[in-house]
C-alpha cells in the first residue's frame, strides 16, 4: 500500500503529468487511503513511515478526515437521486478560490475543502436531506444572506458566499468557529481543517483532491457514482 501511495503522489506532483495519469493517480490515492483508514493504527504508522514527508502529510490529513467524516455520513438504504457532472477544471476552480481569499481573507484552502466535502469540487448536483442545494451546499434561507444575489447553483457565486459567511463568522482569525457556523459539527470542523492544511502544505495535494469521485456509502457497501450518473448506473465496488 505504501508503494502504491507513493507512485500515486509522484504522479500527482509531476508537472509532466497527462489528464489520465493524474485521475488514475487520484482515484487510485482517495481508495488506497480509504482502505488504509480501516486499518490498525500501528498499520497506518507503518505504512506512514514507509512514505516519503509529502505523501505521508496528505496521508496523514486523509486519515485525520475520514473517522470524522464516516461519522457524519452512515450508509443509506437507497441510492441518492442526484446528478453527477463533470466539476469546472481545477485551474478555474482554484482561480475562484484565489479570488475570494482576495475579497475576504479566507484562506483558499479553507474554500477548496468544503467544495470537496460537500460535493466533490461539484460533482454532486442535487439537494441534501437537509435542503441544501448548490456547490457548496446552502439552505436557501443562508443564501440568501450570503448569496448577494447570485445563483445558488453558479460555481463562483457558491465560492464567494462561502467565503462570506465564513468571514461574517470569524474568519480568517476564528477558523474553526466559522466553520462551525458553516456546519455545526465538531467532526465536520475537524474533517475541513485536515483537508485544508495539507492543501496549504503540500501543493499537489489539491490537484490530488480535485480527481477524487463520488463514493456514496450504502447499506449493500460502497458505491461509485460516476459522471453521468444516474444515466451511468452505479458501481458498487466494496461490498459489505
Amino acid at each position: 500500500m505504501a508503494g502504491r501511495l507513493q507512485a500515486s503522489a509522484d504522479v500527482l506532483r509531476d508537472p509532466a503529468s497527462d489528464a489520465r495519469a493524474l485521475r488514475e493517480a487520484g482515484e487510485g490515492f482517495q481508495l488506497d487511503v480509504r482502505a488504509l483508514a480501516d486499518r490498525s493504527s500501528r498499520s497506518q504508522r507503518a505504512v506512514l513511515a514507509d512514505l516519503g514527508p509529502d505523501a505521508a502529510t496528505v496521508v496523514r490529513a486523509c486519515l485525520a478526515a475520514a473517522a470524522p467524516l464516516r461519522d457524519l455520513t452512515p450508509p443509506q438504504k437507497k441510492l441518492p437521486r442526484w446528478r453527477i457532472v463533470r466539476p469546472p477544471a481545477p485551474s478555474v476552480l482554484l482561480r475562484y478560490y484565489r479570488a475570494a481569499e482576495r475579497r475576504t481573507g479566507v484562506p483558499w484552502e479553507y474554500l477548496a475543502a468544503i467544495h470537496l466535502t460537500e460535493t466533490r469540487m461539484g460533482r454532486i448536483r442535487g439537494t441534501s436531506t437537509a435542503g441544501a442545494q448548490g456547490p457548496m451546499q446552502f439552505l436557501p434561507s443562508t443564501w440568501e444572506m450570503y448569496g448577494a444575489g447570485g445563483d445558488i447553483n453558479d460555481p463562483r457565486d457558491a465560492i464567494f458566499a462561502a467565503a462570506r459567511l465564513l468571514k461574517a463568522n470569524g474568519a480568517p482569525r476564528r477558523m474553526a468557529q466559522a466553520l462551525y457556523h458553516y456546519n455545526p459539527s465538531d467532526y465536520y470542523v475537524r474533517a475541513i481543517t485536515s483537508y485544508a492544511r495539507s492543501m496549504r502544505q503540500v501543493r499537489w495535494a489539491y490537484t490530488g483532491y480535485w480527481q477524487w469521485r463520488v463514493l456514496y456509502r450504502h447499506v449493500k457497501g460502497v458505491y461509485a457514482l460516476p459522471i453521468g450518473y444516474p444515466r451511468k448506473p452505479a458501481v458498487l465496488i466494496e461490498p459489505s
